[in-house]
């Protein structure tokens, strides 16, 4: 089940989902990008997890093809 990979609708952010409670997040700001790992704890986090998994809007799904292309950059 997991990794699952999801990215923003704007194509800004890109998830890689650990588990049911952690994600790593790459945002791409201008020609840089900024990696951070997130480990869920408060019910907001985990609702977020949620929704990615689910892909609610604006989460779309994705591929681990495209979250390594921008780890890449």
């Amino acid at each position: 089940m997991y990794p699952q990979f999801r990215r923003l609708s704007n194509n800004k952010s890109f998830y890689k989902i650990l588990s049911g409670n952690s994600f790593e997040e790459l945002q791409l700001l201008g020609s840089s990008v900024m990696r951070m790992t997130i480990n869920a704890t408060k019910y907001p986090e985990i609702i977020r997890i949620k929704d990615m998994i689910d892909c609610e809007p604006p989460f779309e799904m994705s591929t681990e093809e495209e979250f390594l292309k921008h780890t890449e950059t």
